[in-house]
């Protein structure tokens, strides 16, 4: 079976995968040697109309909700081309940033789209990667041979157009969906040919069972991650404190960071320091809960070679120092998986006494069951008429529920009055909730916002765009 590379980009409507939407789609194949193979996909997926955009998405990207509806296909036609065009067996879905941000909307797509959400990565022998951190890694360790950016401060930034230009690779239209895709790709072979080692490195230990199999026989290694600061270039030596209580992972520490401060907070101080907090005089608890399936960053110690080790200004002594403190207070580890237990019983609290949870972002609330699997394939392959059969032998309380939203979002020709009654007071409750705070009242005050600030005309006419649409998915109110 061979591998294949499957780089891909969205452009979405805003930044939360339960609510916000796929807008653009793009992705490009490449052989193991990142040589193109076959034609780009670029599609628009319609956006449905119990849905408004970010407006600063939209000014960003200048998609409008018009566009997808004119240039698109529905969201049910996309899940079809993705099934037979794009996951293939042995591919290996690759984006810049995507472990955190694509692949979560993507996960989002095919729970409401009745696909399994977690297969197409890997089933098949099909797999994922994140260029993104390959990036961090490859400008901390091995930068030579490479441009890299910097901002108006000369502090380090890894945005993937801000790369391409240092570089002189072609990018003319950052945060179009394609034109990112096939920067992304020029960006990787930069890096495959000037670093080729750590690109093949990074490439091999994007599993799971890798990176498992990595943390167990190394007690302190090197790992990098967006969440450690720029001084170290993203990078970090870390100590495995332990196994993660809640997920398949661990608990690692920062070694640059004197442990002494730490070490005899209670649970209830530790909560308080790990919750992040501005506050310069309470330093935050520098412990990360690092997930083997979330292709990290990670090398051994040896890869610090003593160009690197003086570039970075780690201090080998303080690391070490630091470690036997860890390592000789063994209550530590126990006090942070308590902590780490009341964090989430809190979080639990504030989700299920929150706003309203909408079907669409309840993905994590528990596993399909296999029985409703099986439903799920029927349902892909059903004449719409015949899609509203199936809601009774659904089990799955939230697939019920999504199954009319499925209906009127993909074949609203095919709704029948009760169910388009049905969608209006859904339209409505979604909308509208909340009065003059409701999703709909902010989108337009926002758009008269930016209409004071508005400086080009293509702004304005996005802007326009925008107030037509909101006005054009207004609900009747029944």
């Amino acid at each position: 079976m061979d591998k294949t590379l499957f780089f891909y980009d969205l452009e979405t409507s805003g930044f939360n995968p339960r609510e916000d939407r796929i807008m653009q789609f793009a992705g490009q194949r490449t052989d193991m040697d990142l040589q193109l193979i076959g034609d780009p996909i670029n599609y628009y997926i319609k956006m449905s109309d119990d849905r408004v955009p970010s407006v600063d998405a939209v000014l960003v990207t200048g998609i409008t909700p018009q566009k997808t509806i004119s240039e698109g296909i529905t969201e049910a036609e996309f899940a079809k081309v993705f099934d037979n065009e794009i996951s293939k067996a042995g591919t290996i879905f690759v984006g810049f940033n995507s472990v955190r941000f694509d692949d979560e909307f993507m996960r989002f797509f095919f729970y409401r789209n009745f696909h399994d959400a977690y297969q197409w990565q890997w089933k098949n022998n099909q797999s994922r990667w994140d260029l993104l951190d390959l990036v961090r890694m490859t400008r901390a360790l091995r930068p030579q041979g490479i441009k890299w950016s910097v901002d108006e401060e000369g502090n380090s930034v890894n945005r993937l157009e801000l790369l391409t230009s240092a570089n002189g690779l072609d990018h003319e239209l950052a945060h179009d969906a394609l034109s990112d895709v096939m920067a992304t790709i020029m960006l990787a072979k930069l890096i495959k040919n000037k670093q080729n080692k750590l690109f093949e490195y990074s490439l091999g230990m994007r599993s799971k069972k890798e990176v498992q199999t990595f943390v167990s026989s190394n007690q302190v290694f090197i790992y990098t991650s967006g969440k450690y600061p720029s001084e170290f270039e993203k990078t970090a030596i870390v100590l495995n404190l332990g196994p993660h209580p809640d997920r398949q992972g661990v608990l690692v520490y920062d070694l640059h960071r004197d442990p002494a401060e730490f070490l005899d907070l209670s649970v209830e101080e530790i909560v308080s320091r790990w919750k992040y907090e501005k506050d310069p005089a309470t330093a935050r608890l520098p412990v990360k809960s690092m997930q083997f399936n979330r292709c990290p960053a990670v090398a051994p110690m040896s890869v610090l070679d003593q160009q690197t080790n003086k570039r970075l200004k780690f201090d080998l002594k303080k690391v070490e120092i630091n470690k036997q403190k860890l390592l000789s207070n063994k209550d530590f580890y126990d006090k942070i998986v308590k902590a780490l237990d009341i964090l989430n019983k809190d979080r639990d609290v504030a989700y299920k006494t929150g706003k309203k949870q909408f079907v669409d972002g309840r993905l994590y609330d528990g596993f399909i069951p296999e029985g409703d699997k099986i439903i799920m394939s029927k349902i892909q392959a059903a004449q719409p008429q015949n899609i509203s059969e199936f809601v009774d032998k659904l089990t799955d309380s939230r697939l019920k529920e999504l199954l009319p939203l499925y209906k009127a979002r993909n074949f609203p020709k095919f709704l029948s009055e009760e169910e388009r009654n049905a969608w209006e007071k859904y339209r409505y409750a979604y909308l509208f909730e909340g009065g003059s705070s409701s999703k709909l009242a902010k989108y337009m005050e926002q758009i008269q916002t930016k209409k004071k600030d508005q400086s080009s005309k293509e702004q304005e006419f996005l802007l326009d765009e925008l107030t037509l649409w909101g006005e054009s998915i207004m609900p009747d109110v029944l």
